[in-house]
């Protein structure tokens, strides 16, 4: 998925099959389905990938996380790759 391409005004959330380890840098991702690994490189990425579904969209996660509306794109694109990877998906209605 491209960043352009990813909706942040769509609601997320983690998949199922992905356990998350804090680290002090941020976080390990291990999606059990893909066996793939994903390292989060802030706390606060963190912050938003873990409240994702408590949120309405993406977007919201972030603002409840602190991030700043200059800082969007950065994570714009850290959310992307974790959707092309499968970590997070679309959350139905």
């Amino acid at each position: 998925m491209s960043t352009e391409s990813f909706d942040l005004d769509a609601g997320w959330r983690l998949d199922e099959r992905v356990s998350i380890r804090p680290e002090r840098f941020g976080a390990l991702l291990y999606h059990f389905g893909t066996r793939r690994l994903s390292f989060l490189k802030s706390p606060a990425l963190l912050t938003v990938v873990r409240s994702l579904a408590e949120h309405p969209t993406a977007r919201a996660a972030c603002a409840g996380a602190g991030v700043e509306p200059p800082e969007l794109p950065r994570y714009r694109a850290a959310l992307a790759a974790l959707a092309a990877s499968r970590m997070i998906q679309p959350r139905s209605l």
